[in-house]
């Protein structure tokens, strides 16, 4: 299969889930591509419960680019939404009935942006089941960068079907 190509009838998600999972095991449970893959590292796991990933920023990352402004640029609040919803999805997935479903982001609520994150910060975000369905569910997540709470909130998402292409 050609590269940033993926078959969604038969999704070849590890089902051992060996920790830590790194950038090339999430492309296999996710399917985002660069740039828009937000989770480096997954380092803890306990299906139907709780996970927690990492996010690096780097000065790379194009919406950081240092010739936007002449300020410290900080990362873009959406971009972190993003890396919490993506580290859920990771959670959800991992739940063996849930392994041909795509999980679509559906809401978000009582998020709170606590502080700005920065190039060279590691992001580490935890998310939490809260409410969890057969099609339907509720995750709470952190995003901390030493220790503080930079991001927090309620993730709402309901379980597709993978297109098949």
């Amino acid at each position: 299969m050609p590269v940033g190509t993926r078959n969604y009838t038969e999704p070849d998600v590890d089902t051992s889930l060996n920790l830590p999972l790194d950038y090339a095991a999430i492309q296999r449970i996710l399917p985002h591509r660069y740039p828009f893959l937000f989770v480096d590292r997954i380092t803890e796991l306990e299906p139907d419960k709780r996970i927690v990933g990492i996010k690096n920023v780097s000065f790379s990352e194009r919406y950081l680019s240092p010739e936007r402004n002449s300020e410290r640029v900080a990362l873009p609040p959406t971009i972190l939404t993003e890396a919490i919803a993506q580290v859920g999805a990771i959670l959800i997935l991992s739940k063996a009935e849930n392994r041909d479903r795509l999980p679509l982001f559906t809401g978000i609520e009582r998020v709170r942006f606590r502080g700005p994150v920065f190039p060279g910060d590691v992001v580490v975000i935890e998310v939490k089941v809260k409410r969890l369905r057969s099609r339907m569910g509720v995750l709470t997540g952190h995003a901390r960068v030493d220790g503080r709470v930079v991001a927090h909130g309620e993730m709402t998402f309901a379980l597709g079907t993978r297109p098949s292409l």
